[in-house]
């Protein structure tokens, strides 16, 4: 074969890779949740995992079906590897953006805000974490939708994913702790309101830093999420991990189509509305429209869906 036949063949299967990704992403309007189930009132999710057994919060000493990962038991209920929080100080930084196209529109108008210290979990919560508050019964079971990582073996150190904002604020609630504000979460996405545009600065993704789709495959070529922490390359200044890719988090906020009228305290816009917002990208996007961007904001509606997990603060 010709040298400049080689080159044209090699470009069509790169644009087919990068295309595979993101076609799926953009044909619906709303990147990630093509495996959603459809909306449901808040907390009305009651699913069941693989082994059929159903779980209600509230009843300790209910069986989990598998532990919470198929082959593993949760010893005594407590995670070989518990909640670490990092110390995140506070101070002013503009959230949101006024540039780029009309994927930020909702991140408009770009206002200062001041943040109070706090702090936040190093990772996204995983499924070994979560299952505490399952066996305790504190927690009803995340779904068992495609890519959902419950019951599923070697999956105890990925992040929880499947879970519905009512679940993601219930373990919150059984740690004592809450969910982060957006501008909590996005101050703490460009290391401490630095003026970047991803946590480790302003270098596009790849699979080196985000756990993300790339050359036509979820995850990095595992077609999955990753254990948390897998990508440190792509770390906050602070440590903070996974703030872009594999999962995408739940935060305490009420969606609104731009942050007119937004606190500037660092507070949660708690205003009209049902539906709460998510942030951070997930293993299913690539480097396309920015899904990854700290800046980036997306409303999921009320569900609970493989690419979506969640982090807590205190």
């Amino acid at each position: 074969m010709n040298n400049w036949k080689k080159y044209v063949l090699v470009a069509v299967i790169g644009a087919a890779a990068v295309f595979s990704c993101s076609r799926n992403l953009h044909k619906s309007g709303s990147p990630d949740f093509r495996n959603a189930s459809p909306d449901t009132a808040t907390g009305a999710l009651k699913d069941v995992n693989t082994g059929g057994v159903k779980v209600k919060a509230g009843i300790p000493g209910m069986p989990v079906s598998k532990g919470y990962a198929a082959g593993n038991v949760l010893s005594a209920g407590a995670p070989a590897k518990p909640v670490e929080w990092v110390t995140i100080t506070g101070g002013k930084f503009t959230m949101g953006t006024d540039s780029g196209g009309e994927e930020f529109e909702n991140a408009r108008p770009s206002h200062e805000v001041a943040v109070k210290t706090f702090d936040m979990s190093k990772t996204a919560v995983t499924v070994e974490q979560y299952s505490e508050c399952v066996i305790k019964g504190g927690c009803t079971e995340p779904a068992t939708l495609n890519y959902c990582n419950w019951g599923v073996a070697g999956r105890q150190f990925h992040p929880v994913n499947c879970v519905d904002w009512d679940q993601a604020n219930q373990y919150a609630k059984f740690k004592g702790a809450r969910l982060p504000s957006e501008s909590e979460w996005e101050y703490a996405a460009t290391s401490g309101g630095r003026n970047q545009k991803y946590p480790w600065g302003d270098a596009e993704p790849t699979c080196d830093k985000v756990v993300m789709c790339e050359n036509g495959v979820y995850g990095c070529g595992k077609n999955s999420t990753m254990p948390v922490c897998s990508k440190t390359a792509g770390n906050t200044a602070q440590g903070l991990c996974d703030m872009a890719g594999n999962v995408w988090q739940w935060v305490q906020d009420k969606y609104q189509d731009s942050y007119k009228g937004a606190p500037v305290d660092g507070s949660a816009f708690e205003d009209t509305g049902f539906r709460r917002v998510i942030r951070g990208g997930s293993f299913y996007g690539d480097a396309i429209g920015g899904y990854h961007r700290a800046v980036y904001r997306r409303d999921p509606g009320v569900r609970s869906d493989s690419a979506v997990g969640f982090r807590l603060v205190r």
